[in-house]
C-alpha cells in the first residue's frame, strides 16, 4: 500500500507511527504458520485487520488508522503471504482456512468480540467471517468492497477496466497469445503455475502491475514493479482465489448471507472512482445492511493510501472510539 504516491499526502490523517508490543508466528494447521502482530493499547478495544489481495500482505502503515491508547490493534499476513510461511503456498489456502485462522487468533487472544477491519479483498474476508461467526464481531469497517462475484471478476479481468485503460489494458492482454484471451484468468494461471520460476515472476509481475497501476485515481498508467518474489507471490494467491470464485458456495453468496449479521453495525468506505472495486458493489452491500453507512469518498480511487480514504478510515474508527 505504501508505494502509491498520494501516501505521502494522506499520512496528515494517520497517528503517528507505532512499533508492536508482540510480534509471532502462529501454527494454524496444514503446515502453515501466520505472523502476528499487536500495536496500541494491550488492554484496548480489540481490532483486527483484514489486508487486500489475496496475497497481500500488512504494512506497518495499517498500525496507523487506530488511535494507539484506545485501541488494541492485531494484524496477520494470511496464508502464503507476507512474512507468513510457506512463502506463496496455495495448498490448503481457501477462504474457509483464512476464516478459521482468524477465529484461532481471536481465541489464542483470548479476545471475547472484536472489530473487523478489512479492505478490498480484506472487506470479502471480513464479510464472510462475520456471517460465519456473527457472536465474535462487533462492528465492521469495510473499505473498497469486493464481494467475490463473478460479475466483478468480468469486470477487471474481462475488459469492463480495460475500456477506461486501454494502453494499460493492452499490456496485460498481450502477455496472451489470442486463442487464450477469452479467460485471462485461466490463461494466468497456467503461467503462474507453471513450475518455471522465472516465467512466473514474469506473469506475476504482469498481473500485480495491472492492478497497481488502476489502483489510485492520481495514476498516470504506469506501475513501479516491485521485487519478483512478492508479484509472483500476491499474483499465485490471487489468481488462485478468483480461478475458485474465492470458495465460496454460489455466487452472490455475502449478498444473499447479509441477514445474519444485519444486526451489526458498520462503515463502508468506497471510492467513487474506484476501478478495481466500481461502487455498485458497496451500494449493492449498504442496501442490504441495516446497520451498515455508506460513507462515499468523491475524488477517490480503491487504494487505502488515497487521502479522502484514509480520513474517512480514521473518523470512521475515532468516532467508533469515542463510542465504545
Amino acid at each position: 500500500m505504501d508505494k502509491f504516491p498520494d501516501q505521502k499526502r494522506a499520512v496528515q490523517y494517520l497517528y503517528p507511527p507505532i512499533d508492536p508490543f508482540d510480534q509471532r508466528l502462529l501454527a494454524v494447521g496444514q503446515g502453515h504458520q501466520v505472523y502476528m502482530e499487536q500495536c496500541g493499547n494491550p488492554d484496548g478495544i480489540p481490532v483486527v485487520v483484514l489486508h487486500g489481495g489475496p496475497g497481500g500482505g500488512c504494512s506497518p502503515s495499517m498500525r496507523r488508522y487506530f488511535d494507539p491508547e484506545k485501541y488494541r490493534v492485531i494484524l496477520f499476513d494470511q496464508r502464503g503471504c507476507g512474512r507468513s510461511k510457506p512463502h506463496a503456498s496455495v495448498n490448503d489456502n481457501t477462504t474457509w482456512h483464512l476464516v478459521a485462522d482468524i477465529e484461532m487468533i481471536r481465541r489464542e487472544l483470548g479476545i471475547e468480540r472484536w472489530i473487523v477491519f478489512g479492505g478490498s479483498w480484506g472487506a470479502t474476508l471480513s464479510l464472510v467471517y462475520a456471517q460465519t461467526h456473527p457472536e465474535a464481531v462487533k462492528r465492521l469497517v469495510l473499505r473498497g468492497v469486493f464481494l467475490a462475484t463473478r460479475a466483478e471478476l468480468d469486470w477487471f479481468y474481462g475488459g469492463g477496466a480495460g475500456k477506461f485503460w486501454p494502453e494499460v489494458w493492452q499490456r496485460f492482454v498481450a502477455m496472451i497469445p489470442e486463442d487464450e484471451r477469452e479467460d485471462l484468468i485461466k490463461a494466468y494461471n497456467r503461467r503462474l503455475f507453471s513450475g518455471d520460476l522465472q516465467m512466473e515472476q514474469r506473469f506475476g509481475r504482469a498481473w500485480a502491475a495491472w492492478e497497481n497501476a488502476l489502483a489510485s485515481i492520481h495514476s498516470s498508467g504506469g506501475a513501479t514493479e516491485g521485487p519478483a518474489d512478492y508479484a509472483r507471490a500476491f499474483s499465485r494467491l490471487e489468481n488462485h482465489y478468483f480461478t475458485n470464485g474465492a470458495f465460496l458456495e454460489f455466487d452472490g453468496q455475502i449478498l444473499a448471507h447479509m441477514p445474519r449479521i444485519a444486526h451489526i453495525p458498520g462503515v463502508i468506505v468506497q471510492g467513487r472512482y474506484d476501478m478495481i472495486c466500481p461502487p455498485t458493489s458497496a451500494y449493492a452491500l449498504a442496501e442490504r445492511w441495516p446497520k451498515g453507512e455508506l460513507k462515499m469518498v468523491r475524488n477517490a480511487g480503491h487504494a487505502l493510501s488515497e487521502p479522502g480514504i484514509s480520513a474517512e478510515l480514521v473518523r470512521a474508527m475515532d468516532k467508533i472510539g469515542a463510542e465504545l
